[in-house]
């Protein structure tokens, strides 16, 4: 469904993305790890268009991202932030019903509603929290509500920012567990960036490693701690020594 061919990007004398291969096939959950400021964020807002690559092509089911019309483009999305994005001044309800308010397509302020809530018994949240504000939630609610808003327009792909950042071990289970069963139910294709190699064995059915700008491993998870890759390898067993630089 989404495949890029030597993707390069550039800010200023920052080579971020250093001609990134990789493709992801429809339905299926791909992950992309490596460490902080290894690019993963900036591919993620490349494949939105919300970046713009210097190079390379990305494509979505063989339609170039750069010409597609960009309304009909996003709708196909769904979007997991790192740290929620909510928007404070909006109730939990209408936090998720958001995109289902504005738009061309918008729908009837009581629809709108019945499918927040609808949404939010998914990720296991009681009605009674549809009202209130974000403030008003725990870190782990406020993550769940997020969780509900990306799937609330059923989206075809949705693309999860570090899951499971700030949540304690138990929370950050619910949540994997949660994406893992809302992406096969949806049959979405999903992609998620993380350094939690916890996320990563439970939501993916592949994964690819991301080091100074290229993709230096893929494959399927389980092939993952056999990988002889000796990137892939300090990376999941979190050593001091190896290839990868303590200090950057």
């Amino acid at each position: 469904m989404i495949e890029l061919a030597n993707v390069q990007k550039a800010f200023g004398a920052n080579r971020v993305l250093q001609g990134v291969n990789l493709t992801i096939p429809k339905g299926t959950s791909m992950v992309i790890i490596g460490g902080s400021g290894t690019g993963k964020s900036v591919l993620l807002k490349c494949i939105l268009g919300l970046v713009r690559h210097d190079a390379g092509s990305i494509t979505l089911d063989g339609q170039d991202v750069t010409t597609a019309p960009r309304d009909a483009f996003l709708a196909r999305f769904g979007m997991l932030f790192q740290g929620g994005a909510l928007f404070d001044s909006l109730t939990v309800w209408e936090n998720v019903a958001f995109r289902l308010l504005r738009g061309a397509g918008r729908l009837p302020q009581e629809e709108a509603r019945a499918i927040a809530l609808e949404k939010l018994r998914r990720v296991g949240l009681q009605p009674r929290v549809a009202d209130l504000l974000p403030a008003e939630l725990s870190g782990g609610m406020q993550k769940r509500v997020g969780l509900a808003r990306a799937i609330a327009a059923q989206p075809e792909i949705i693309f999860f920012d570090e899951p499971t950042t700030g949540l304690d071990p138990i929370m950050a289970g619910v949540i994997n567990d949660l994406i893992r069963e809302i992406v096969v139910e949806m049959g979405a294709t999903a992609m998620t960036i993380t350094h939690d190699m916890t996320s990563v064995r439970a939501i993916a059915d592949n994964v690819a490693m991301l080091h100074d700008g290229l993709i230096r491993w893929t494959g399927p998870v389980g092939s993952l701690d056999s990988a002889d890759d000796p990137y892939v390898q300090q990376f999941i067993h979190g050593r001091a020594t190896g290839p990868i630089a303590a200090v950057r």
